[in-house]
């Protein structure tokens, strides 16, 4: 019963931390720094996938199922989001004929 997660400890959670801090960091770099809206989720997905990695690993590492558990509800969410954001994307298209987020600073009224 205790070899159920000895694959991922036999990768140094070290490696997990370091793998996860760059891809949440280029997801924030990607959020900064470019204007189209469909690129903007796609780098709020990646920083989202960024977390459940690192909670997988330290939830194996710990030898509990609770990180797996909220990993699981992130998901959802995300899922969520994603549905709601391109909804909102498609409708704004309709609107300006362009995803461009420098676009959207007519909205304001």
């Amino acid at each position: 019963m205790g070899e159920v997660n000895t694959f991922m400890q036999s990768i140094p959670l070290e490696y997990f931390i370091t793998l996860c801090s760059v891809l949440f960091c280029l997801g924030v770099l990607g959020v900064l720094v470019r204007k189209n809206a469909i690129v903007i989720l796609g780098c709020v997905e990646l920083m989202l996938n960024s977390v459940n990695l690192l909670l997988a690993a330290f939830a194996a590492y710990n030898g509990n199922s609770d990180g797996q558990l909220l990993v699981f509800f992130i998901m959802v969410v995300a899922a969520a989001e994603v549905a709601v954001g391109l909804a909102i994307i498609a409708m704004l298209y309709r609107n300006t004929r362009s995803v461009d987020v420098g676009i959207f600073n007519k909205l304001k009224g």
